[in-house]
């Protein structure tokens, strides 16, 4: 299973332009043609040097027997040109005693002759050895060794085996060696037949000593196609067998191909020179062509194994190659995820190792280049929150002021006292130390400071409820932004209303957010007019200066686009505003490092 896994991750990520794809059917198809075309070469050579050695083998075998067979057929001419010339020199043969003797003599020193005899050219016998007498109705002059000795004088003719039956007690299978000569009787000079008769016992233990494979054999016919020796030769008499012998005649030496019943043979011919016979190897192509055979099946076999090899050791250097490759790319996917914290460790070849260390480098710059984004966007931040809360209109402080005046010529110095105590801490709040987040019982202070300035200034024309759970008190808050919300209820809404005024602040938690809602029963606003608050188009000009709009982007800077503030309003019912921020307390202010 584990080999099986491995072999399943190199297939993982198949693409054909994948660089692991490439190399595989690069190197797969370059080494396959390779293997495939060496092989078939070599399977040729080999094919071709097993068919030369199988046909060289073969022409040594038939060269043995031809030489053996011409060397004794020479031997047998030597004596044939012996008895000749002792007959010719004979003063009267016939009667020549010591002729005889010597005939006698040449026939007991070899065993396989049989008979020696010289006959008239009609058919008379003169001489024999041994002295035999003859069989009657012989028919001399028509048996095959007489005719062609007396339709080719001077040349000496062979005869295919056949029974000897000139003379009786006789009754061998012989070849015959006839030729015509001369003669003398009583003086004269006459031409007679000679013809000695060799057993063909000889000539078949030469000839089928040699093997050619378990079906193979060798034959012998003579220059006109009559069989001399087969090993089969009655079944041939018998017709039981065939021999296609019409090729072979055409070739007196050679090799070439045939097929009997079905069967491919080998054929090889020499002939032999004193007696015109050829030699005929017939050897089984199926028997001799066995290591052409045997290298086809090899190579059957061997070259899907080896495609099979190749195959694999391809895919798998392949892979070696392109894994660190592909453990980069999967690196730069994770970057481009947004992941600039991984560092790539690739091992391989130099130039990927260069790569990895060139992207490594690559991803520190990116780093280094967003810590600096990072800090200089805080401070941007920070500078457009200062900005953005440094504006206090002056003609708050001035309306204020002057509220002050009129009451102290009016001789309301407890109302002077309270309102300067309430401005002192309302910009007390305001500054904070610099510090932008507050907790939200000092923002509800600083909003109650404000209530209490603007109820003086408005002469009780609204009052006001400010209520909040004990946990939302603990937690801490970005600092102005329920004062430019009251700020806004009561100079679009309660002033402008005939009736008392109510202005209601609730803080409370909801999960994991704070909540600030501001309920107002003033003429409340259309969905413009809460549009152009939100654009920054509609601004109190005796207010503090710090709008709707600019309490939405201070939320937005520092906690993100999912919170802010929500109004619901519609004229004559009086506004409603939600304002969501997360419930932060002051130890994980401090954990998470966040400023104040």
């Amino acid at each position: 299973m584990k080999l099986w896994r491995s072999f399943t991750r190199l297939f993982q990520g198949f693409h054909v332009r994948n660089i692991q794809v490439l190399i595989s059917l690069s190197s797969i198809t370059v080494t396959v043609l390779a293997v495939v075309l060496v092989t078939t070469l070599l399977y040729n050579r080999f094919s071709k040097v097993a068919e030369e050695n199988v046909y060289l083998s073969l022409e040594q075998i038939i060269e043995q027997v031809h030489s053996n067979l011409e060397l004794y057929v020479s031997g047998m001419q030597d004596i044939f040109d012996l008895v000749e010339q002792k007959i010719s020199v004979s003063p009267n043969l016939p009667t020549n005693d010591q002729l005889g003797e010597q005939l006698q003599t040449v026939l007991s020193t070899r065993e396989d002759l049989v008979s020696m005899a010289l006959f008239t050219e009609d058919g008379k016998l003169v001489r024999n050895v041994p002295t035999l007498p003859m069989r009657q109705n012989t028919r001399l002059q028509e048996q095959l060794w007489f005719e062609s000795a007396v339709q080719n004088p001077g040349k000496l003719q062979f005869t295919p085996p056949h029974i000897q039956n000139l003379f009786k007690w006789q009754y061998r299978w012989v070849v015959s060696m006839s030729k015509t000569v001369d003669y003398r009787d009583q003086g004269q000079m006459k031409q007679g037949v000679l013809v000695i008769d060799i057993n063909f016992r000889t000539i078949d233990e030469l000839s089928g000593r040699i093997s050619l494979g378990k079906k193979g054999y060798v034959y012998i016919i003579d220059a006109v196609g009559n069989i001399v020796y087969h090993p089969q030769q009655q079944l041939i008499y018998a017709g039981l067998k065939y021999e296609n012998l019409e090729p072979v005649l055409n070739y007196s030496y050679g090799r070439y191909y045939d097929e009997l019943e079905g069967e491919p043979r080998i054929i090889t011919i020499q002939t032999v020179k004193p007696a015109g016979w050829k030699i005929v190897g017939v050897a089984y192509a199926d028997e001799f062509l066995t290591t052409k055979r045997e290298v086809g099946d090899f190579l059957s076999w061997f070259l899907p194994l080896a495609i099979a090899i190749i195959l694999f050791i391809s895919i798998y250097v392949s892979a070696r190659i392109s894994q660190p490759i592909r453990k980069l790319e999967r690196s730069v996917q994770m970057v481009e995820r947004g992941d600039f914290g991984t560092n790539v460790y690739v091992s391989g070849a130099y130039e990927v190792e260069q790569l990895s260390k060139r992207f490594n480098l690559m991803l520190r710059r990116i780093r280094e280049l967003m810590d600096q984004i990072i800090q200089e966007q805080e401070a941007k931040r920070k500078s457009e929150l200062d900005v953005l809360q440094s504006q206090i209109n002056p003609h708050f402080l001035y309306n204020t002021l002057n509220s002050v005046t009129r009451l102290a010529e009016l001789g309301r110095n407890e109302e002077v006292v309270t309102t300067i105590t309430s401005l002192s801490r309302f910009f007390r709040i305001s500054l904070s130390q610099g510090k932008h987040i507050i907790s939200v019982q000092d923002e509800l202070e600083h909003v109650r400071h404000y209530l209490i300035i603007q109820t003086i200034r408005f002469k009780n024309k609204f009052r006001y409820e400010i209520r909040a759970d004990e946990a939302a008190l603990k937690c801490s808050t970005l600092k102005l932004i329920l004062q430019p919300l009251v700020e806004n209820a009561i100079h679009h809404g309660i002033e402008k209303s005939a009736e008392q005024g109510f202005i209601d602040i609730e803080a409370r938690l909801e999960g994991e957010n704070l909540i600030f809602r501001i309920r107002d029963n003033g003429i409340g606003m259309s969905p413009d007019t809460v549009e152009k608050l939100f654009s920054g188009n509609i601004r109190s000009e005796s207010g503090s200066g710090v709008g709707v709009r600019n309490v939405q982007e201070r939320i937005t800077l520092y906690y993100g686009p999912g919170y802010g503030l929500h109004f619901e309003s519609e004229p004559e019912e009086g506004t409603t505003v939600t304002i969501t921020i997360p419930a932060v307390q002051p130890e994980s202010l401090e954990q998470g490092g966040m400023q104040s």
